[in-house]
């Protein structure tokens, strides 16, 4: 698609279940484009914790194609697609911002980043859990996405770990 081309916008599918690889495959090979944004997600798996990326939006893939030029019909029979999100008729296209800010966050691997990269020294506010809304200075970060922060508790620093999500720039 050429970058100069304004027409094709990009639409919501909903997925069957257990069906995007399917719906990236069929898509594909009928020349649409794809984004299935994902993220990492750790569960405990009997005594090991497993880290695994999965969809962003369980249960949905967005499309790119021409509405003008139709044939967008093709989408809701594609193997691994139940339906285009659609309000009336036409399908609903998604909000060209909303897409182009998901794909700014993703590599190249369609997963998606940190909103921004944290670095030794900065203050931060622990957004959850027992410190809750108590500011910290990072002193370190782990490889396996471990902070180590400073909180000051009763006039002396406490080295804590936390995990990346809890942590909130200060402001």
């Amino acid at each position: 698609m050429a970058s100069g081309d304004i027409s094709e916008d990009w639409y919501l599918a909903q997925l069957k279940p257990n069906g995007a690889k399917t719906a990236i495959l069929n898509l594909s090979r009928q020349g649409f484009r794809t984004f299935l944004p994902l993220h990492a997600v750790t569960r405990r798996a009997k005594s090991k914790f497993v880290t695994s990326d999965q969809p962003l939006f369980p249960g949905y893939i967005f499309v790119a194609f021409e509405a003008l030029k139709g044939g967008w019909q093709s989408i809701n029979s594609t193997s691994g697609i139940s339906r285009l999100v659609s309000f009336g008729r036409d399908p609903a296209p998604v909000p060209e911002g909303i897409i182009k800010a998901l794909m700014a966050r993703c590599d190249d691997t369609m997963r998606l980043m940190p909103p921004d990269e944290l670095r030794e020294g900065d203050e931060v506010t622990l957004a959850h859990g027992p410190f809750a809304d108590i500011t910290a200075k990072i002193e370190s970060l782990a490889p396996d996405r471990r902070v180590w922060v400073l909180l000051d508790i009763m006039g002396a620093q406490t080295r804590v770990a936390v995990s990346q999500a809890q942590l909130r720039r200060a402001t």
